[in-house]
């Protein structure tokens, strides 16, 4: 694996360990996509018992999932326990003295542990959700290999993770400063689906959009980056401090950028989803066999 590419987990523990008190004033995207993801669902026939919030965060998508599957067991799993620990911080807060006091906190099951090697026993959910998690494993096949192996006969999963274009103003006003790889790299969406279909999964539904966030300066973007704890986490990172003048340097490359006076970054966002173990007849298919599931905008009428 290229080192571009190759991400150093504990260097990505640490990371979002630090940033679990920072990260909800940060994480714009990460709510607007798991919003996005909450919507699908709406249009997915499936009433799990147990659930899987894989890479769960400070929690926002399990009181989703909560809130849409009142009577399942919702399980957050997270590689930093400090993440955890802010999760269930906010639950306690949202119900209140009288509600802890009553036993009325709606409180997920919460296991601090690794994507690829999930510490959970097999066909032991019914549904995992996965909100911008995936983009920090190093191989996909191990996450969905793990994903399959815990999923009960006819389980869904359902994620979201970050393409290649992601963060490309950002790379491109690096790029001749020195060496070494300052932005991750992240996996193209049709290689994330040939490794769903290598692991087991049937008829995985891909698709993408891109999201831009602006900002008044690089240093903006930066900020936010370390805030949620998305460090450069590659092998092929540098070592030490970057310099004024190498830092300048990419200002003024990034500033080519600014746009109505402000700076873009791009996201651009892989959603997947795909069932385990569900026969061919129970899905809706075309006649060459894709699975197809329509995904529709509120309010509109279906046809």
């Amino acid at each position: 694996m290229s080192e571009a590419f190759y991400t150093d987990k504990a260097r990505v523990r640490a990371a979002f360990e630090r940033a679990a008190t920072s990260y909800d004033s940060a994480a714009v995207l990460q709510r607007e996509v798991s919003d996005r993801m909450a919507e699908r669902l709406t249009y997915i026939k499936h009433e799990p018992a147990v659930i899987l919030d894989a890479g769960s965060g400070t929690g926002y998508g399990a009181a989703q999932l909560r809130e849409r599957y009142p009577n399942a067991r919702v399980i957050e799993l997270d590689l930093a326990a400090a993440m955890l620990k802010a999760s269930r911080t906010k639950q306690q807060d949202d119900a209140g003295f009288f509600g802890r006091l009553l036993g009325k906190a709606r409180s997920s099951w919460q296991v601090c542990g690794d994507l690829e090697a999930l510490p959970l026993a097999d066909q032991s959910v019914d549904m995992i959700w996965s909100n911008l998690a995936i983009q920090w494993v190093n191989v996909p096949d191990s996450v969905f290999a793990e994903f399959r192996r815990i999923l009960k006969p006819d389980g869904l999963v359902m994620f979201s993770t970050l393409g290649p274009d992601t963060l490309q103003e950002l790379r491109t006003s690096f790029a001749g400063v020195d060496g070494a790889t300052h932005v991750n790299q992240f996996i193209d969406m049709h290689d994330l689906g040939d490794a769903l279909v290598r692991t087991g999964f049937g008829e995985p539904v891909m698709d993408m959009d891109k999201i831009v966030l602006t900002y008044d300066d690089a240093r903006g973007v930066m900020q936010d980056l370390k805030a949620i704890g998305a460090h450069n986490a590659t092998g092929g990172r540098g070592r030490g401090l970057m310099g004024k003048h190498a830092w300048q340097q990419v200002c003024a490359a990034y500033e080519l950028r600014r746009r109505d006076g402000k700076l873009p970054a791009t996201y651009e966002v892989v959603y997947g989803h795909a069932w385990f173990g569900r026969p061919k007849q129970q899905a809706n298919l075309l006649p060459d066999g894709r699975q197809v599931i329509e995904f529709k905008k509120p309010g509109q009428v279906p046809r």
